[in-house]
């Protein structure tokens, strides 16, 4: 339950919410992020948001650090 920090600037993204893994090498490919809220959700969610493991910067004891260059949406 680590937080997802964006360090290209300094947004927290939320928590992961699922992690590709390639069970024929044994590696993860992504950590996958659940989508922002639109419209104070009521039209549901945008799609998730998926970090590549080599966008992975640090991995922390309380915090994963990334780099998002697309990432836009707002946490609240």
């Amino acid at each position: 339950m680590r937080e997802i920090i964006n360090v290209l600037d300094g947004r927290r993204m939320g928590l992961i919410k699922d992690i590709d893994i390639d069970l024929e090498n044994g590696r993860i490919n992504a950590i996958i992020l659940p989508g922002s809220p639109r419209m104070f959700g009521f039209f549901g969610k945008d799609e998730e948001i998926v970090i590549p493991w080599e966008k992975i910067v640090k991995i922390g004891m309380d915090v994963i650090l990334v780099e998002a260059p697309n990432y836009s949406g707002a946490r609240y």
